[in-house]
């Protein structure tokens, strides 16, 4: 029997199935043209840049750092570009084996191998590592047809600094070093972060570091179109990067060399300035270093002998040295005493070669009577028992008083980082440094040796120099600076920076000129006349000795007998012309003895140099740097034919590069900087007085 099909049931049914699979099939159109709309409406903007993101590429543009020069447009620090050898240690999955294998391509040091791993250390996985600098075009040649064998390394072309005349000045200077985590952490909490994008060196010390914003330069972007394995294909947009300014120092460094020189091996520091203005002609600390070992990292040796050296070769001693004074305090102590009106110049005192105080007994040098000293003799013979005395009427506050102003123990502003402050001691100094109840208090015993530079004073030669200064100009102070002027380096124009205004602290002029009249008598009958013997100028000076270890109360100074760090240092502050000075400086020369014998020989020579424009005869150079010379023996040279001795190039080509990446063209750019310096140093000499050689008979 056959079953008949309800022909309305299964068309109602069919009917159904069409029904739903229209709806599955809308309700789907709908989700794609719904997730469309949010696509391409809603997230079009953020799509569209993630789009262009993979397609393009934004890489930073490291601007040239730039040009610091000195006064009369000498080139202290340049650039040149080279290739280095990279790795990206996250692309990498035996790092070992592959520097291993690198190693039989481009030769890698086991120097290279410490700094490749203390950057790694000190850096991000992801980054590129130096693992050789300063490749030659052959290495480059040799890695490029094996560069297949090397994924996740690769070349690159870096700028790196130059310092042409290596340790000369290099505290002043300072040097660039690799950014490390703190610096890194400080750039990412500044407005400049982008600006240091691209960017691996910063300045570490001296300006290099104080005047890095003007010296960086603005860093640039250029945008490529990028394949699927991310290579370059072609350049789409640029924003070029804009240089550093070319910052010009006060600094002579001919004059920097002369003294330097002058030094040998011995430790010192030596500040001079113009006192009319504050400018830092020359700012001497020996030993040095050269900053051109820190350029592509610093390896183990040579940080542990520069770090570990008895001699401290990274210490700035003229910035951050401090010293007792010794007697070149004593000029200051007899203007203390005139201004308040505490000593008349014709006090006497009687020098028995002992002063006496509660049962303590104060000694000369060399146990020498001077008898009867009034102001004027107790300081061209340096008697030590007439400052004792003047320190007991005046009181360590009166004294404190009257240093401060004159930048003992201050910060003097400088403008340079790092400056120590040194110790003019207060009774609300000592309260406030030592913490037992029995040495907050001040004895009054404590303030005799002050008179003379000892005790606790404790002061920098900057600091030094700076009070000299201030003497030498009638009382009127300057704050002293070493950058006068940047350059632009897209207009060329020089732009002098502006000085602080001086501050007159007010002296007396009759108090002044008995001052300068016994500083005077210093060189023509006391104790630095055999020094300055036949100068074709007058100068005014002060010797001094400073104690580096205290002598027992009994016991007789005898440096044969010390050791080579515990004795005397020598010491000696000056200006000169006498009449309108010039020139004012502060020296000392660690260790050596007699202010007189050592220091005093230095100033001279630096007086000669930029008075007269003489440089000592060879004989008379190496009578300085034993310490054994006084007034200058043999036939002077003329100071502007011994320029050659700075480098091949004072005015000439500083050293080539190593060969690499443009190494050539880099060599030209330098040529090219050392030609552009004389059109800078005629420019800048509109805003800065040159240092040259001045007539002894004119003011």
């Amino acid at each position: 029997m056959t079953e008949l099909r309800n022909v309305e049931v299964d068309l109602c049914r069919f009917r159904s199935r069409v029904l739903v699979a229209s709806l599955v099939v809308l309700f789907a159109f709908a989700l794609l043209i719904a997730r469309l709309v949010f696509l391409q409406v809603v997230r079009h903007e953020d799509l569209n840049e993630q789009a262009e993101s993979n397609r393009t590429a934004i890489v930073p543009i490291v601007p040239n750092r730039g040009l610091i020069l000195d006064r009369n447009g000498v080139v202290l620090a340049s650039n040149y570009s080279a290739y280095t050898l990279e790795i990206t240690p996250s692309k990498i999955d035996n790092l070992d084996e592959t520097i291993t294998a690198l190693g039989k391509v481009v030769d890698i040091q086991l120097r290279d191998k410490r700094r490749f791993k203390r950057l790694r250390d000190e850096s991000k996985n992801f980054e590129s590592l130096p693992i050789r600098t300063r490749l030659t075009d052959e290495e480059v040649a040799r890695f490029a047809a094996q560069r297949f064998r090397f994924p996740g390394v690769d070349i690159k072309a870096r700028l790196f600094r130059s310092y042409p005349l290596g340790e000369l000045g290099s505290h002043v200077i300072g040097y660039m070093g690799r950014i490390n985590p703190a610096e890194k952490e400080i750039i990412q909490d500044s407005d400049d972060e982008g600006n240091y994008r691209g960017t691996d060196y910063i300045g570490k010390l001296g300006v290099e570091q104080s005047f890095e914003q003007q010296l960086h330069g603005t860093t640039g972007v250029e945008q490529v179109e990028t394949s699927a394995a991310g290579r370059a294909v072609r350049k789409l947009a640029t924003n070029p990067a804009t240089p550093g300014d070319t910052v010009m120092l006060s600094l002579d460094i001919r004059l920097q060399k002369l003294v330097e020189d002058m030094f040998g091996n011995r430790r010192g520091a030596l500040v001079a300035l113009d006192p009319k203005t504050g400018d830092v002609l020359a700012f001497v600390s020996k030993p040095t270093f050269d900053p051109n070992l820190f350029v592509d990292g610093i390896d183990t040796e040579s940080w542990q002998a520069l770090n570990e050296s008895i001699d401290k070769p990274l210490l700035n001693r003229a910035l951050r040295g401090t010293y007792p004074p010794g007697s070149t305090y004593k000029p200051f102590m007899a203007m203390a005493a005139l201004q308040t009106g505490k000593r008349s110049p014709s006090f006497i005192v009687n020098d028995n070669a002992s002063y006496t105080f509660g049962g303590h007994t104060f000694r000369s040098h060399g146990d020498i009577a001077l008898g009867a000293v009034d102001m004027y003799r107790a300081i061209v013979k340096s008697s030590n028992v007439y400052f004792y005395s003047l320190a007991n009427d005046l009181g360590v506050d009166t004294i404190h008083d009257f240093m401060k102003p004159l930048g003992f123990g201050q910060i003097t502003g400088i403008d340079i980082n790092g400056e120590v402050r040194g110790v003019l001691p207060s009774q609300e100094w000592k309260r406030n440094t030592y913490k037992k109840p029995e040495q907050k208090k001040w004895y009054l015993g404590e303030t005799i040796s002050l008179g003379i530079g000892q005790g606790y004073n404790t002061f920098t030669m900057l600091q030094l120099a700076q009070a000299t200064a201030i003497l030498a100009n009638n009382g009127i102070k300057h704050k002293p600076r070493l950058v006068i002027g940047t350059q632009d380096p897209l207009t060329h124009t020089m732009h002098p920076l502006p000085a602080e205004p001086p501050v007159d602290l007010g002296y007396k002029a009759e108090n002044l000129a008995i001052v300068h009249k016994a500083l005077v008598g210093v060189t023509l009958e006391g104790t630095s006349a055999r020094v300055f013997a036949g100068a074709g100028y007058l100068s005014a000076g002060k010797t001094g000795t400073a104690q580096a270890v205290t002598i027992g109360q009994k016991d007789k100074y005898n440096g044969a007998k010390l050791e080579e760090h515990q004795r005397d240092h020598a010491v000696y502050m000056a200006f000169a012309p006498a009449d309108n000075p010039k020139i004012a400086l502060a020296v000392i020369v660690e260790n050596a003895g007699w202010g007189a014998g050592v220091a005093a020989p230095i100033a001279r020579r630096v007086f000669d140099y930029v008075l007269l424009g003489q440089y000592p005869s060879e004989e008379d150079m190496a009578a300085v740097q034993k310490g054994l010379a006084g007034a200058p023996i043999g036939k002077p040279r003329l100071a502007a034919d011994m320029a050659g001795l700075l480098v091949t190039g004072v005015g000439g080509a500083a050293p080539v590069p190593p060969a690499g990446l443009q190494a050539a063209a880099a060599a030209a750019k330098v040529a090219k900087a050392a030609k552009k310096a004389t059109a800078i140093a005629e420019a800048v000499s509109k805003f800065v007085p040159p240092v040259t050689a001045l007539d002894p008979n004119a003011d």
